[in-house]
């Protein structure tokens, strides 16, 4: 037998792997006699090997997560350079354009019997929301799209550490992914009156391991499906201790261990 501080025994010399495994975070390598620590290097290169023998207790389970977002509710702001390009393109249409006679164009003769002018005034971009950077609001940046974002107890984190999450459930007994997904946004909506899922299939999914210095633990495979606000402004949202209503800038802010797969998730 091999002594865990690396000493030889005067014993046969056999192997247990149950007794390599029970040595754990300190993995060990036998090498001529000898129970020698593994490097960070080595222990990535025997962990699998350990874990598809039989020796982790992992369980997988399956999660769906809403990326639940409200379109923007005015037109974006012009890019500087477009808005220039189509300035250019007016005034060059201008030099070689028809000029029709004045009284054709006359206001006072086109305009028919009944017609009245409205002074349009239009809505501030800018609200009390954007001041004051309530981000509970729906009623703010309403140039970009927002995402909701909750706050709370999340599958995988530590059950006494309330952290930021999407609207998620465990798969359980549902005919579909996306049935469970429904199940997950109506738990916090109370209905689906004003939502809409778009399409049957997932969007994206990511992987949450388990720890490497973990036997025994749950690993998280998380689907995530699109759904959008329809025809409200305002949302009664509960089980959850806070709630944000953020961009995709702000987004990052939350995850930023995951900005790259964000990124790649919410391309606008």
């Amino acid at each position: 037998m091999f002594h865990p501080e690396g000493k030889r025994t005067s014993e046969p010399t056999t192997f247990c792997p149950c007794s390599v495994a029970a040595l754990s975070p300190a993995t060990l390598l036998l090498r001529r006699g000898f129970a020698v620590p593994l490097s960070r290097m080595q222990r990535s290169l025997f962990w699998p090997l350990l874990t598809r023998r039989g020796f982790s207790t992992t369980v997988e389970k399956i999660v769906a997560s809403v990326l639940f977002e409200r379109l923007p509710v005015v037109i974006p702001k012009i890019d500087p350079v477009v808005y220039a390009f189509q300035e250019y393109s007016i005034r060059w249409q201008q030099q070689y354009r028809r000029k029709y006679p004045s009284e054709f164009l006359d206001k006072s003769n086109a305009r028919g019997k009944g017609d009245y002018h409205i002074d349009y005034v239009p809505a501030p971009r800018i609200t009390e929301a954007d001041k004051n950077n309530d981000r509970r609001s729906l009623q703010r940046a309403l140039d970009r799209r927002l995402y909701l974002l909750l706050n709370g107890n999340a599958y995988g984190a530590p059950s006494d550490k309330p952290v930021w999450h999407f609207p998620e459930k465990l798969y359980e007994s549902e005919e579909t992914l996306r049935k469970c997904a429904e199940s997950a946004l109506k738990s916090v909506l109370g209905d689906l009156a004003h939502t809409y899922f778009v399409g049957n299939a997932p969007m994206a999914h990511m992987v949450s391991g388990p720890s490497e210095n973990i036997l025994d633990s749950t690993s998280f495979k998380r689907f995530f499906f699109k759904s959008q606000v329809i025809a409200t402004n305002k949302f009664r949202i509960g089980k959850c201790k806070d709630y944000v209503w953020v961009t995709k800038d702000e987004l990052m802010e939350y995850f930023p261990e995951q900005a790259e797969f964000l990124n790649k998730m919410i391309i606008s």
